[in-house]
This record gives structure tokens, sequence and C-alpha cells, in this order.
């Protein structure tokens, strides 16, 4: 699945925060992209994440490579010493800005709600070859008092009402605002993969929505990664 040689590049976020890049990830990326294609009727649109687009679940198998190229890579980078869970997915970003909802006009953090011990890292790799179609943006919060209130509310008001009560406008999130600071952008290149703490506010920087579309073969195909692991003892 993987290319036998690869190397991992730091890319300073902000603070102590750090995104490790590996180009050219894929032994067969191409492969990867046919065969979205061939599937593109199973990709279905989900109610459990913010994600704005269809979604193709991947098997174990997959899930298990991507985690062992996770394991070799960056793992002990991030904090952490043993996968516990680890889920991957295919998706595209399909959705006009005037159908959002609100929490997706937001970054949004992957946490999944586990427990102190545990940590949640996520992957990112770009299988679409027009940088146009965006790359990965970085967040930091600028204020801590109500945070937690309006990321909530995302998930629960109607869209008119959750913009009146916290000033944010319908669409993609791609530069700083009042509650969030945008602090890095990753760009987007053919075959590569990204790591970062899955803790991080952060989103695809979709500048040009207008270029977004269900076909994997021209839309902003990724491979998603997302893994649960236990913590490093500190000493």
């Amino acid at each position: 699945m993987f290319n036998a040689q690869l190397s991992v590049q730091t890319v300073p976020l902000f603070d102590q925060h750090q995104c490790y890049v590996v180009d050219d990830a894929l032994a067969e990326p191409e492969r990867w992209v046919q065969l979205a294609a061939q599937h593109r009727c199973e990709f279905v649109m989900t109610s459990s994440n913010a994600y704005p687009g269809p979604e193709l679940a991947l098997p174990e198998p997959i899930a298990d490579a991507l985690d062992a190229c996770f394991a070799r890579m960056v793992r002990a980078r991030l904090g952490a010493r043993r996968t516990l869970r680890c889920y991957a997915r295919l998706a595209m970003v399909t959705l006009r800005p005037e159908n959002l909802l609100p929490r997706q006009w937001i970054c949004h953090r992957d946490r999944f709600n586990v427990p102190p011990e545990q940590s949640v890292a996520a992957s990112v790799l770009y299988l679409f070859r027009d940088p146009a179609l965006g790359g990965t943006n970085f967040y930091r919060a600028r204020r801590q008092d109500g945070l937690e209130q309006m990321v909530h509310d995302s998930g629960v008001l109607a869209a008119n009402e959750f913009g009146a009560r916290y000033g944010i406008e319908r669409g993609y999130m791609t530069e700083s605002n009042a509650w969030f600071e945008k602090m890095c952008t990753i760009a987007p290149r053919f075959n590569r993969l990204i790591f970062y703490d899955g803790s991080l506010f952060h989103c695809g920087d979709i500048t040009a929505p207008e270029l977004m579309q269900a076909d994997p073969s021209e839309g902003r195909l990724t491979l998603n990664g997302f893994f649960t692991c236990r913590r490093s003892v500190q000493v």
C-alpha cells in the first residue's frame, strides 16, 4: 500500500504543535482514485460528524496498513505509544456553502470523547491534483469563555439562530474570525499524507467551493484516518 522509502517533514503549527508531512506516500495512488470511482455509488452522507460530503468506509486491512505507517513514522512524535482503534475512509467535499449546517461553518476537533489517558491522532491523504481544491487549515482558539457552548450550539441550533447568536457567517471557514485565529495552512499535493493531533481545531481550506463535485476523478478526494491511542507515560 505504501512506498517502502518514506521520509517525514515536520511543519510547525503553533505553540509546540506540529504537523507531520509524508510526500509520495502510496505506492500506486492512481489505483486509489480508480477504486473510489468504481465505488462512487457507495459513498454516503453521514450525520455522525461534520464532514461536508459523502464518505466510504474502508475495510479493516486498509485501516491496519494505515495504522502501521502511522506507528512507524509519527505515533511516538505525537505522544502516543499504542493504537487502540483505527478507522479509515475515503471522502469527498461536495456541499455548496448555502447547504452547510452551522457545525460546518467552523473548524472542528477529532476528539471522540476519549478519557484523559487516551488521545486521538488524525491523517489526511490528498488524492487530487488541482491545488485549488484546498489543503488543511489549523486554528488556535482566541477565547475560552463560551467556546465549548458555541461548539455545542453549532450542532443543535438552527442556522439563523446560530449565526445571530455567535456572529458567524454561513460558508466554509478559510480565515480567522472572532473565535479562532488561523495559524497555518498545509498545502495539498497529490499523494501527500499528513498526520496531526486530532485535538487541534482544523478544517479543509475550501476557498473555491464552486470546484467541489462528487466525481472521485475530479473532486476533492481524500483518504482519512483516525487513531485512538494510549498516551505515552510522562516521566
